[in-house]
């Protein structure tokens, strides 16, 4: 037993299946190990090449372990290998074999999955890569006999210019100029593209490019959660780096500060999208993030947002008033952008004149005069309020509520005629009167301005095919918040999984907390009143809460009580 635990603790992975399937000794799998790493060789690389194992063996063990299938390479044909894919550089060091490519797959014999860039197969043929094992020595010898073939047809024709060296030539050294790069060779190029098309197919709202010491990661946000797709070698790092940044108009030599930018990808004819582009120095390189500004996904009617039928009514109320303050809060990622887009679109016409400030413009709207800010030369939140004010505006939209200037000149602009939009950062609709009385805005003011505050978080839907119910104690439902007289006839449902949705979860909805000042409501705030005070007059006069509403959502099937306290965790 004691011999087994230290067995372990000094063995990992793939070299303790070895040992405990009595392929091979404790002792001589340890030091393997050791060598393997000293030599900085793969563990299975270094077992083949010392015939360590039974070669038989040892390609049944590593399909076993790493759950990738087991194949004959002399049951396929060979003749029907493209010439191109043997120019692969794992090909060239007898590490992997193109041997079929059907539809967008091409199938990839390999004997050692933990070599480094094995998908590298992926980025110079465009196709998804798929995998099996064989034995070492066949793939070796079948190898072979396709290159001496390739070099033959080579030479007979002349060519001094292979595919080979094409490939050598986009992909120098790390240590070369970043300048000297081939940022717009096919490979490179048709990758970053197919990643862009990727996300937008997958409903991504942003892409994180990381590169880390010895690794680098490419992850799409979908539905509020971050995801990992397959990374590309590290060594394509600075490629992608130096594509993106040609792309959105920014400085390639420049690694030291921070850049943003931003770029149209155009997908078809009548449809193109905007990414957001911000380049930040990290402790390895560069982080790219992209922020995809899909316009489909932005002009939800209000109807569409998630609201209840009395909270859809309160605020359509308010933006078909003539003035007043209306403010949307939650943390960053909650969906007050579409909301106040959404609001735009329902007051966009030829009647009025609408002007925003934000930073940055998000999408671009027909019909309204949108501003970016500009800190370094001066085009402020309040710079841009003030010109708004002398040009004639029926509504405005601010970005972001961020300082005591801004706030005030919004609030005089709401009491002088104009409807006014904006943003905060706050937990609940209760808590947004107690911070901007903190900023310094006077209870008096606000009072009369304020028409409504909308709260709001994002919660992922579940997948209708693939949902089950869940089966939970009764104490456990009464401390989530349910009533007990519900509990009878509730019914709530879990994440599955299924080919149509992501880990049980397809799209996002709002859960909304919507609370119009109403006269009691607007004495309180005149009086000083705190946020808890506020709170218990919501509670008086019907105002469900971000909790309950969200509660609702789980009530109808429409969301988990697991996704539910990931949100408020």
């Amino acid at each position: 037993m004691e011999e087994a635990s230290y067995a372990k603790s000094v063995l990992s992975g793939f070299a303790y299946h070895l040992a405990e399937s009595k392929l091979l000794d404790k002792q001589i799998a340890l030091n393997a190990l050791q060598q393997a790493a000293l030599n900085k060789e793969s563990y299975i690389e270094y077992l083949v090449k010392k015939k360590l194992i039974d070669e038989t063996q040892m390609a049944k063990a590593t399909a076993e372990y790493f759950g990738l299938p087991l194949c004959d390479i002399n049951a396929f044909n060979m003749d029907l290998v493209s010439s191109e894919y043997l120019n692969i550089h794992l090909v060239r060091k007898r590490l992997a074999l193109p041997v079929l490519q059907k539809g967008g797959l091409l199938y990839l014999a390999i004997t050692d999955p933990t070599i480094e860039n094995l998908y590298e197969a992926r980025f110079l043929t465009g196709f998804d890569v798929r995998l099996f094992i064989v034995e070492a020595s066949k793939l070796t010898q079948v190898i072979d006999q396709l290159l001496s073939s390739l070099i033959l047809s080579e030479i007979s024709v002349g060519s001094e210019d292979t595919l080979d060296q094409i490939t050598i030539n986009a992909y120098k050294e790390e240590s070369a100029d970043v300048a000297a790069y081939d940022i717009e060779s096919a490979p490179v190029v048709n990758y970053v593209n197919r990643v862009l098309l990727d996300a937008i197919e997958k409903g991504a709202s942003d892409i994180h490019f990381e590169r880390y010491e010895d690794a680098y990661r490419i992850r799409f946000r979908q539905f509020g959660v971050l995801y990992p797709i397959t990374a590309p070698p590290l060594k394509l790092a600075n490629y992608l780096l130096a594509r993106i940044k040609v792309m959105s108009n920014l400085d390639i030599t420049e690694h030291r500060i921070p850049q943003d930018g931003r770029f149209k990808l155009s997908v078809s004819r009548k449809r193109a999208v905007d990414f957001r582009v911000s380049v930040c120095p990290t402790l390895f390189g560069e982080k790219i993030v992209l922020r995809i500004l899909d316009p489909t996904h932005t002009f939800a009617g209000v109807e569409q947002l998630g609201m209840e039928p009395a909270q859809q009514r309160h605020l359509l109320d308010a933006l078909t008033r003539s003035q007043g303050l209306i403010l949307v809060t939650g943390p960053t990622g909650s969906g007050k952008t579409v909301t106040l887009y959404s609001s735009l679109n329902f007051l966009n016409s030829p009647e009025k004149n609408i002007s925003t400030v934000e930073d940055p413009v998000e999408i671009p709207l027909e019909g309204v005069n949108q501003v970016n800010i500009n800190i370094k030369t001066g085009l402020t939140f309040a710079t841009a309020l003030r010109a708004f004010l002398r040009q004639d505006p029926d509504v405005i939209m601010v970005g972001e509520i961020r300082d005591l200037e801004t706030a005030e000149i919004g609030i005089k602009a709401s009491q002088t005629g104009h409807l006014v939009l904006s943003t905060l950062h706050t937990n609940s609709a209760p808590e947004t009167v107690a911070r901007l009385i903190s900023m310094g805005i006077e209870s008096y003011n606000l009072a009369s301005s304020l028409t409504i505050v909308v709260a709001q978080r994002l919660l992922r839907v579940l997948c209708s095919v693939c949902k089950r119910k869940q089966e939970l104690p009764e104490d456990t439902l009464l401390k989530e918040g349910f009533n007990k007289e519900e509990l009878a006839s509730l019914e709530i449902y879990e994440a599955g999984a299924c080919e149509h949705c992501l880990q049980g979860f397809k799209g996002r909805t709002g859960i909304f907390e919507v609370m119009p000042i109403s006269v009691e409501m607007a004495t309180l705030i005149m009086e000083g009143a705190n946020a808890l005070q506020l709170m218990e007059q919501a509670k008086k006069e019907g105002i469900t809460d971000l909790r309950e509403s969200g509660l609702k959502k789980v009530k109808e099937g429409v969301t988990s009580l697991a996704e539910l306290n990931r949100v408020f965790k």
